[in-house]
C-alpha cells in the first residue's frame, strides 16, 4: 500500500509538469527597490510583506502586512497567497497557491522577484546580474543603458556602410491619468502589454527599449526616414485599436511618436536621439496620437 502511494505522488507530480526540488534555490528581485538583491530559499517557510517581521519586506501600500508565503515539500517550491488584498502573481496570472518553476516571475505589489533554482545556483544568479544591466525587470525588453550603446554601434555600422538607419522614440498619452484613475498596478500592466506589441510588429533585427517612464525607444537599421513613419503610424493604429484590460476594467490608451533618420547633421547617437524626441514632442504638442517625422 505504501508503495502505491508513492507511485501516485510520483505521476501526480509529472502530470503538473513539476520537477523535483533541486539542490539549491532562491529569488532574485529584478524590478523594484533592492535590485539584483537574492533571498536563499531554504527548508523552511519564508513570508512576504509589507511588515518588517518578513522574511522579505516589500515596503509599499499595494502590499499586505504579510502578503505571500514560498514554502518547501517533497515536490518542489511553492508560493502561496495568504488572501492578499491586491493578489499575487506568477508570469502575470494570479494564484492562490502554485509550484515555481526555473525562471518564473512573480509579481507582489509593484516589485517583481524571478525563482532560479539549478545545481549551480550561483552561476544562474550571476547570469541573471547580468541580464538586469541589460533589460528592464518590468517590461522585459532591453533598458536605456543598452538601448544608447546599441544605437552608437548601429550609427557606426551605418556610416562606415553608407546604409540607412531610423530611430523611433514613443511615448503613452496621459500616462499619468492612467495611473490616477486605474492605479499604479494598472499602469505596470499598460507597460508591459504596449512592450508586447512593439515586439510583436518589430523585426528580429530591430532593438526595442524602454527609454524611461512610459517613453520607448525602437532602433531600426536598415530602414530610411519614410519606411520608419510607415512603421510608427502602424503601431500607432494597432495601440489605438487594442483592448488594454486590467482586471476586467478597460482603458483606452493612445501613442505620440517621432522619427529621425541618419541625416546629415548628426554626429552622434546623441543627436539622433534629441531629434527624433523634438519630433514626439512635437506629435504631443500637436494634440497627441499621431507621428511626427519631419521638421515642418
Amino acid at each position: 500500500m505504501r508503495d502505491e502511494t508513492i507511485v501516485t505522488v510520483i505521476h501526480k507530480v509529472e502530470d503538473t509538469g513539476l520537477q523535483r526540488r533541486k539542490k539549491d534555490a532562491c529569488i532574485v528581485v529584478i524590478y523594484g527597490a533592492e535590485l539584483g538583491r537574492k533571498y536563499a530559499i531554504e527548508n523552511r517557510e519564508m513570508t512576504i510583506g509589507r511588515a518588517t517581521v518578513n522574511d522579505i519586506c516589500v515596503s509599499q501600500d499595494s502590499v499586505s502586512r504579510t502578503h505571500a508565503t514560498i514554502l518547501v515539500d517533497e515536490h518542489g517550491v511553492k508560493i502561496r497567497d495568504n488572501v492578499s488584498t491586491n493578489g499575487t502573481y506568477v508570469n502575470d496570472h494570479k494564484i492562490h497557491e502554485v509550484y515555481l518553476k526555473d525562471g518564473d516571475l512573480i509579481k507582489v505589489g509593484r516589485s517583481i522577484f524571478k525563482f532560479l533554482t539549478g545545481d549551480n545556483i550561483e552561476s544562474s544568479y550571476h547570469e541573471e546580474i547580468y541580464r538586469l544591466s541589460t533589460v528592464d525587470g518590468l517590461t522585459q525588453i532591453f533598458n536605456k543603458r543598452y538601448f544608447v550603446e546599441t544605437l552608437e554601434r548601429e550609427l557606426s555600422r551605418a556610416r562606415r556602410y553608407d546604409r540607412p538607419l531610423a530611430l523611433m522614440m514613443f511615448d503613452i498619452d496621459h500616462f499619468k491619468k492612467c495611473n490616477d484613475t486605474y492605479g499604479h498596478r494598472a499602469g505596470d500592466h499598460v507597460l508591459r502589454h504596449m512592450a508586447d506589441l512593439v515586439r510583436q510588429r518589430s523585426r528580429k533585427v530591430d532593438v526595442i527599449a524602454r527609454y524611461g517612464g512610459e517613453e520607448f525607444a525602437v532602433v531600426l537599421p536598415e530602414i530610411d526616414l519614410a519606411g520608419a513613419a510607415q512603421f510608427g503610424e502602424s503601431l500607432r493604429r494597432m495601440v489605438e485599436e487594442e483592448e488594454f484590460v486590467f482586471e476586467g476594467r478597460r482603458i483606452p490608451l493612445a501613442i505620440s511618436v517621432g522619427v529621425a533618420d541618419l541625416e546629415p547633421g548628426i554626429a552622434n547617437a546623441d543627436d539622433l536621439i534629441k531629434k527624433a524626441d523634438a519630433r514626439l514632442y512635437r506629435a504631443k504638442q500637436g494634440g497627441r496620437n499621431r507621428v511626427v517625422a519631419s521638421e515642418g
